[in-house]
């Protein structure tokens, strides 16, 4: 193996040309016609806190729970699918449920795109 010393010139030329290269990274266009990046998605206490501000401003008697009616005003994705959430048929579903649908149904889809890591 043959070992190189590099000169102290050498050393700062190879540093400047890392340097500038690195430092050199697309800049974001600006204006009104630059596109907009994807926004990234919510994390999990993101999504949980605004379920938890939609649940509360759909629930219109606060108690807890929503009723189709409310469901339907409120939270429309949960209506349309409020049969399921409501498993056990009591005309009204909580927050824990509604969480625990969804959870069930990002789990099913993540082992559906991508069978052996989940």
């Amino acid at each position: 193996m043959i070992v190189r010393k590099l000169s102290a010139a050498g050393f700062v030329a190879m540093a400047l040309a890392f340097g500038a290269a690195s430092a050199q990274q697309p800049q974001p266009a600006k204006g009104p016609d630059a596109a907009q990046a994807p926004a990234a998605p919510p994390t999990t206490a993101q999504a949980k806190a605004l379920i938890d501000e939609k649940f509360k401003a759909a629930d219109a008697n606060h108690d807890g729970k929503l009723s189709r009616e409310e469901a339907e005003a409120g939270m429309p994705e949960v209506y349309k699918r409020f049969d399921k959430i409501d498993a056990r048929k009591r005309g009204y579903v909580t927050q824990r449920q509604i969480g625990a649908y969804w959870q069930s149904k990002t789990k099913a889809q993540m082992q559906n795109e991508n069978p052996v890591w989940n």
